[in-house]
Formats: structure tokens, C-alpha cells, sequence
């Protein structure tokens, strides 16, 4: 088994985990629809990219009342 050397001092321990912390989010307003969403990704409201759209959304799920 791997067993170190010597003691890793609590100090360089965290020294090390310094640059481990969690970002936040970096959210942008979508130039379409004004919701906010990833930069670089497709606004998940509208389907729009770079002022196109590129994913047609559907309004919403037509359920048959027999399939429920």
C-alpha cells in the first residue's frame, strides 16, 4: 500500500485546495425572450441561439384522455 513519506501539513493541504472552490453561475438575459439563461447555450424559454432559432418548442403535450 501507498503510504507518504512525510506529513502533509494542514497548511499545504489547503494551499492545495485552494483553486477547488465552486463558481457561481454566470447566467446571461437572452436577446429574444429576456429570460435568463447559460452562456453559449440555447435559451431553454424560446429555443433561440444567436438571434435564430434553432430549436422549434412545442406549446405543450396534447394528452388523449383515454392514455391517462
Amino acid at each position: 500500500m501507498a503510504v507518504p513519506q512525510n506529513r502533509v501539513t494542514s497548511s499545504k493541504r489547503n494551499m492545495r485546495r485552494a483553486h477547488d472552490a465552486l463558481v457561481a453561475a454566470n447566467p446571461a438575459e437572452c436577446p429574444n425572450c429576456g429570460e435568463l439563461k447559460r452562456p453559449h447555450h440555447v435559451c431553454p424559454s424560446c429555443g433561440h441561439y444567436a438571434a435564430r432559432e434553432v430549436v422549434a418548442l412545442s406549446t405543450g403535450v396534447d394528452l388523449d384522455e383515454d392514455a391517462a
